[in-house]
């Protein structure tokens, strides 16, 4: 006996647009004919006779074995996501997701680098990132390097022997700070080198790396492709091959595997992201203005203000100028504290995308374990607070903002 194919809508094709396919891509239906997508919640699957587990094992059969390697749920998240992806015309691109963003990020470097190889950076990274290239990658003999990522003639210097990976954030956690990807894709290419990004702040719906010439993708699914802050998740999507054949076996023996409910609560948040991060991104423009009239701000960065140094590189390679925004208080941290603390609407949280905005200090929190000169060196001051603007009213926000700054005194 094999797996009885499932039912299928409509089969998804290159004329349907990126909205149509966050809703419809790799939709399959059981027997039951549902409207939402089925949930199995299994961890393995049973055979009708040796032989038969025998050719699962061995490739003959392409048939579910065990649901570290795949699973129903999770191979729909992953069909959906791959087709709202978007990449050069004809080109293939598969998914492999993940029990975390982090996990994603991990297994997209470690499955292709080894002892001796070299890996290239931004510096401005988020401090897991950072720790994962400046603290692991050299414990297993693996060089690294880190570039100020607008310099394109430190990429060029950096780039200029050969290299194995480059792994840039664009826009980078939590500086909002802008790399060109398609030409830090051609550089490191020409170094031997495939570029991964970090495409979590700009989400599929915003900006398409592969498309500009990156070679792999990663997102931390527990943001804005949840979005309502229930579950954690990552994804990887690259060429079919670079997943099946580099990043495939990694996954399959180190296990981190993405749960099938956590799976199935990503699949509906994809069905609404593209409507969520149209006012994600209407009210961070608002909230963005609004802050930088202020007296008590020394700087605000967000890539839709003007004043941002790469504005106009990021409306040449973004769709949109996302949720996220960097505000720099002129008193330092005791500014940022007072604010902090006088807020009403809006929350103290170490995460980012969902639907209710949230705030953090990046000097404390996400990048607390770095030294003081690596966060400077980023561009990480005392004063500095990431912003993550829900979907709320804009108004409301600005309101929210406007308060606490009159009340905290800053």
């Amino acid at each position: 006996m094999t797996d009885t194919p499932p039912k299928t809508g409509a089969e998804p094709t290159r004329t349907w647009r990126p909205r149509t396919r966050a809703v419809r891509g790799g939709l399959t239906r059981t027997g039951f004919s549902e409207t939402s997508e089925a949930l199995f919640m299994t961890s393995g699957y049973v055979y009708d006779s040796a032989a038969e587990a025998e050719q699962s094992f061995d490739g003959t059969l392409d048939r579910m074995v065990y649901s570290r390697f795949k699973n129903p749920t999770v191979a729909t998240f992953e069909q959906r996501l791959a087709e709202i992806e978007g990449v050069p015309p004809g080109a293939a691109i598969a998914c492999r997701a993940t029990a975390s963003g982090m996990a994603a990020v991990h297994a997209a470097l470690m499955c292709q680098l080894k002892a001796g190889d070299r890996i290239v950076a931004s510096r401005a990274l988020f401090g897991s990132c950072q720790w994962i290239i400046n603290e692991l990658c050299p414990k297993f003999g693996i060089e690294r390097v880190f570039v100020d990522g607008p310099d394109l003639d430190a990429w060029a210097a950096a780039l200029s022997q050969p290299t194995t990976c480059v792994f840039i954030e664009t826009p980078a956690n939590p500086t909002l700070e802008i790399i060109d990807i398609a030409a830090v894709a051609a550089l490191a290419h020409k170094a031997g080198a495939r570029l991964v990004v970090d495409n979590v702040f700009a989400t599929p719906m915003l900006q398409s790396p592969l498309a500009l010439g990156a070679d792999v993708v990663v997102y931390s699914a527990t943001k804005h492709i949840d979005g309502q802050g229930r579950c954690l998740g990552g994804a990887v999507l690259a060429d079919p091959a670079f997943c099946q054949d580099v990043l495939g076996p990694y996954l399959r023996n180190t296990g981190p595997a993405l749960s099938p409910f956590n799976a199935w609560l990503l699949l509906k948040g994809l069905e609404t992201l593209d409507l969520r991060m149209e006012r994600h991104c209407a009210n961070a423009l608002k909230v963005a203005r609004f802050l930088e009239s202020r007296p008590e701000v020394a700087r605000v960065l967000y890539p839709g203000l003007e004043s941002h140094p790469q504005h106009v590189l990021a409306a040449r390679q973004m769709r949109g100028w996302g949720s996220i925004l960097a505000v720099v208080l002129k008193g330092g941290k005791d500014a940022a504290y007072r604010l902090l603390d006088a807020l009403e609407l809006i929350d103290i949280s170490n995460n980012l995308g969902d639907a209710k905005s949230l705030v953090t200090h990046p000097w404390t929190t996400t990048h607390q374990r770095l030294s003081p000169e690596d966060k400077l060196g980023m561009g990480i001051g005392e004063g500095m607070l990431r912003l993550s603007v829900g979907i709320e009213d804009g108004d409301d926000l600005v309101d929210d903002l406007s308060r606490a700054l009159d009340r905290a005194g800053t």
